[in-house]
This record gives structure tokens, C-alpha cells and sequence, in this order.
């Protein structure tokens, strides 16, 4: 199949999952056979053109018109703060100039054929759209979650933008059986929605590339020694639950007196939760490491920790969660609502390799923290049966098998109809 695949984030550009997501599944197709052509953002300097690992990749360079976009940019999006405007003229300059290049450049002057137009997301979908009504290609948007579920309050404008993907979408794509129950609560056609989990690469997650000696000296450097270690990595928003993580700390320590919190990340939270952190007096037992780390780094944090937790309130499907569990390590999760942890953790039986929370409740975070902290039995049970479920159902490999037989079903169904 030839692909083109519309999505924000590409490298060297990343703001979390999705790029991670996007920069593992496209060397897939391209392992498996099959052409790609990415058109990604560019962040100014980036080239407008090279591969990547094999994949084309397409960076429109972005234009200032944010004053023109003030004329005519809906009426609600006039309401946002001036980083938000200029967000939104950028993201629909980057999906105009997108979808342009493929079908009056690729398309037109180069007479390339493309058997299959994907979107990722409300920040790529009108690409997609433009491009399918252009081209009459077969069309398949990717839903990695939805503002509605986000924040039922949020943007009228990006819902809008995600209904119309959805309903012009031949197949819509998502990442949990949990996240399919939201799209077609939100009314969305059941009989177009697949779903197709994300995954982990299996052989650079793997917890024996690292020494005992290696940890520990990471140990060291980051301030954990030899007390035991708790690593929360994420975004620092609401909806990851870092504030309710801290305030289960005090009885964790209760129980544990010597635990260590690590949080790894950056986000609007910074500032309240450094406050929390000084009025609990925790500043001894919680570590707040508030940057982006490259991902070899990463590894070592989670190669160091004894016990991974994720307690989000919202979370469609968690990258981090299978990268822990590919790490050996047990893992606590947020079970509340939308959650696609519900799905990757098992939490009974034989199999078990976490427990899921409340995320809202500090003392059930806590409670089950504590459990498997002060049983490394179980948590090394955990840790070899979540490595052994990441490499029976979550590998790069599976997942992209899965996907390619979704997009197949699309372009022969549309082959047929021709």
C-alpha cells in the first residue's frame, strides 16, 4: 500500500504519544513493505523535506497570518488566549498546505498514486478531509482520544472538527475498546470504529540491557539511593493526576517510611505541585524533575524504580504504561471513567501485573502502592508477567500487523465498490 499519513508530530518534532506512536508504526509499514508519506509540522527550522528511517517526510514551512485568521476564524476561537489563536492559525495553515502539496503537487505534477489518506487526531484531520474530497481516495481518521472527553467544556470548534472527520472517515481507528464506548456515546457509527491498541518497542524496553550497577549509579545521581522507588512519568495536567499521587505520599510513608516519589515531566502543574510538595513536607521523599529527557534516560528511570503509577483520570490508551510493563515493572493505574489502563493491566488472578485505582481517591493510590512495595514477591510477579503481556499482545510488530489489515479492509472495500 501506498500511504499518505497526516500527523503533528514527527521527528524531530514531539510533544508526547503521539509522536512516539507515529515515529514507531510508520518504520513498521515501511519494514513490512508498504510506502509512507508523513506531512508533519514544522517547528521553523525544520526541513521541508528528507526521510526518516526510511519514511518521506513532508514539513510545510508555516506562514505568519494570524491577523488575516482574526477576520474570518470562527467566532469561538476568537474567545481563546493570543497562544491559543495562534496555534489554531497554525494548525490550519500546516493541514491547507498539507493537503495542497499532496494533491495539486504529488498527485497532480508528479502523478503519484496513493492508495490510502490517514489523519491522527483533530490537529491533522482536515488534511485528510481536503485531501479525500480532492483525490476521491479512501479516507481513515484515528481517534487518540476527543476534546468531549477531554474536557466536555473544551473547544466547540475542535468538536466540530472531529465530528466531520469522523462522519467523512471510511474507518475510524482508536486505541481502546474503552475509547470506542466514548465515540459512539458521543454518536459516533458504530459499524465504521475498529479498535487497535498502541505498543512498545519490546527489544529497547527490555529490562535486561541494564546492570544492577548501572541502576544503582542512576539511583544515585537522581537522589533515590537505595530507598524504594515510586516513578510517575507524564505530563504535569489534571488529567495525569500528579496531585492526587502526591497527596497519597503521607500515607505511603506511613507504611513506608523510606519511599521515594519520582515525577518526571513538564506541564501547567509545575507550580502547584512544588507548593504541595512544601506544605506536606515531602521535599525529602518526593523528587520533582520537571523536564524532558531524552529517551535512552528514560529508560534508566524506569529501569531504577521499583513501582510505576499512573493514576490519570482520563486516558485512552497509556504509552507509559506498556513501557513500564515491558520494563518489568508493576504498575498502578488510574481506572475511572475512560481508561484504557483497564485494559492493558491485569489486576487478579494468576496473570496480574498492577492494580487499578481510583484516581481520584489519594488513599487507594496509596493502599495499593504500599501493597506492592512491601511485597517484592509480588511485585517481581508483576513485573514478569506484564513483560510477558507486552510480548504476547502490545509489540510494535502486532500492532502494526493489526493496523495494516484495518487499512487492507478499507482499500478493498473501496477497490470493490469502484
Amino acid at each position: 500500500m501506498k500511504l499518505v499519513y497526516f500527523v503533528d508530530e514527527f521527528p524531530p518534532f514531539f510533544r508526547g504519544g503521539l509522536g512516539t506512536y507515529a515515529t514507531e508504526i510508520t518504520r513498521q509499514f515501511i519494514a513490512k513493505g508498504h510506502s509512507v508519506s508523513v506531512f508533519s509540522r514544522n517547528t521553523g527550522d525544520d526541513p521541508t523535506f528528507d526521510t526518516w528511517a526510511g519514511v518521506e517526510v513532508h514539513r510545510p514551512r508555516l506562514m505568519e497570518f494570524s491577523d488575516i485568521l482574526a477576520i474570518v476564524n470562527p467566532t469561538e476561537v476568537k474567545s481563546w488566549d493570543l497562544n491559543g489563536q495562534e496555534f489554531f492559525a497554525e494548525t490550519l495553515l500546516y493541514n491547507l498546505l498539507s493537503a495542497s502539496k499532496v494533491v495539486n503537487y504529488l498527485v497532480q505534477n508528479e502523478h503519484r498514486h496513493f492508495d490510502l489518506l490517514v489523519s491522527h487526531d483533530w490537529i491533522a484531520a482536515l488534511a485528510g478531509i481536503i485531501a479525500k474530497r480532492n483525490l476521491k481516495v479512501p479516507f481513515v481518521f484515528h481517534f487518540h482520544s476527543t476534546e468531549q472527553g477531554r474536557n466536555p467544556s473544551g473547544s466547540a470548534t475542535i468538536k466540530e472538527i472531529e465530528r466531520l472527520s469522523a462522519m467523512t472517515a471510511d474507518r475510524i481507528v482508536t486505541v481502546s475498546y474503552a475509547m470506542r464506548d466514548e465515540l459512539v456515546k458521543f454518536g459516533y457509527p458504530e459499524s465504521r470504529i475498529r479498535v487497535i491498541h498502541n505498543g512498545v518497542d519490546a527489544k529497547k524496553y527490555d529490562p535486561s540491557r541494564f546492570t544492577a550497577d548501572s541502576t544503582q549509579a542512576f539511583r544515585e545521581k537522581i537522589g533515590v539511593g537505595t530507598s524504594p522507588m515510586i516513578l510517575f512519568i507524564g505530563r504535569l495536567t489534571w488529567v495525569k493526576g500528579a496531585d492526587p499521587l502526591i497527596l497519597a505520599m503521607p500515607q505511603v510513608l506511613k507504611e513506608v517510611p523510606e519511599a521515594k516519589l519520582v515525577l518526571l515531566g513538564i506541564g501547567d502543574q509545575e507550580q502547584m505541585l512544588s507548593q504541595m510538595v512544601r506544605d506536606l513536607h515531602l521535599g525529602r521523599n518526593v523528587l520533582l524533575h520537571f523536564r524532558m529527557v531524552p529517551e535512552e534516560e528514560r529508560l534508566l528511570y524506569y529501569a531504577a524504580s521499583d513501582v510505576c503509577v499512573f493514576p490519570s483520570k482520563y486516558e485512552p490508551f497509556g504509552i507509559v504504561c506498556t513501557e513500564a510493563m515491558s520494563m518489568g515493572k508493576p504498575v498502578v493505574v488510574g481506572a475511572r471513567g475512560t481508561s484504557g489502563f483497564r485494559e492493558q493491566i491485569i489486576a487478579t488472578g494468576e496473570d496480574i501485573c498492577g492494580y487499578h485505582v481510583n484516581p481520584y481517591d489519594p488513599s487507594d493510590i496509596a493502599r495499593y502502592l504500599v501493597q506492592i512495595l512491601k511485597n517484592p514477591g509480588l511485585a517481581e510477579k508483576m513485573g514478569k508477567n506484564g513483560r510477558q503481556r507486552v510480548l504476547e499482545h502490545f509489540t510494535w510488530d502486532i500492532i502494526a500487523d493489526t493496523t495494516i489489515r484495518t487499512y487492507l479492509e478499507v482499500v478493498n472495500e473501496r477497490a470493490q465498490g469502484a
